[in-house]
């Protein structure tokens, strides 16, 4: 269960957008390019319905869309990352828009709604590792390793469009009853909780609801009936 509170405070480290796309051998993306390559930009950002003011994802079938305009990730599990590999991950590493200090990110809410700046987002999905993200990553067995911490990042969308910059407070407005997080959505490892999802947050995607589904093929059927 989140222990998050309205009112909790984070602040954004840095605002970034693409620098230049790569390329990607074939066994890695269909698409033969990615946009992962963010980094700070200066000034304010707009961020809109689909995403942030000069950004873009080249894989539009499986990245992108409204539930996954905006993608941030924790200052905090960053630095434990670079700790552990021994490098410095520099802003934008991940792949995230937003380098956020001072909140859980993989424990948000879904649902969850954070003002920054004079932008409204909500909280909506885990971000899942691919293989575009081991291949840049350059990290033996990056995407397991992910997997396995689970400190996924959360993708946001934008309700209130609005410009985004480095130093902008992040406030959390509103938290759903229901306390499922991104975390609890990733690892699947409360079947009841993820059952009430579906019910209680009407803002979830249909990649969240088969991602339940999916988790739902593994869990052992019910006998309580």
């Amino acid at each position: 269960m989140s222990d998050r509170a309205v009112g909790q405070t984070g602040r954004v480290l840095a605002v970034c957008v693409v620098h230049a796309e790569r390329e990607l051998p074939a066994k890695v993306s269909r698409v033969g390019r990615t946009a992962i390559d963010k980094r700070p930009a200066p000034g304010r950002i707009r961020a809109h319905a689909l995403g942030l003011a000069g950004d873009h994802v080249c894989n539009t079938k499986d990245h992108g869309g409204i539930h996954q305009a905006v993608y941030a990730y924790a200052d905090e599990d960053a630095r434990r990352w670079g700790a552990e590999l021994d490098r410095d991950l520099a802003h934008g590493w991940f792949g995230e828009n937003l380098r956020v200090s001072g909140l859980p990110v993989s424990d948000a809410v879904v649902g969850e709604r954070w003002s920054i700046g004079d932008a409204l987002l909500e909280v909506s999905a885990p971000r899942v590792p691919c293989a575009t993200f081991g291949h840049v990553s350059g990290e033996t067995h990056w995407v397991k390793r992910f997997t396995l911490r689970a400190d996924t990042g959360a993708y946001l969308r934008v309700l209130t469009e609005g410009s985004i910059g480095a130093g902008d407070e992040v406030r959390v407005e509103h938290i759903p009853d229901h306390g499922v997080t991104v975390r609890d959505v990733f690892t699947g490892a409360d079947p009841d909780r993820l059952r009430l999802l579906l019910t209680a947050e009407p803002t979830i995607s249909d990649d969240i609801r088969m991602q339940i589904a999916r988790h739902a093929r593994r869990w052992p059927e019910r006998t309580d009936a």
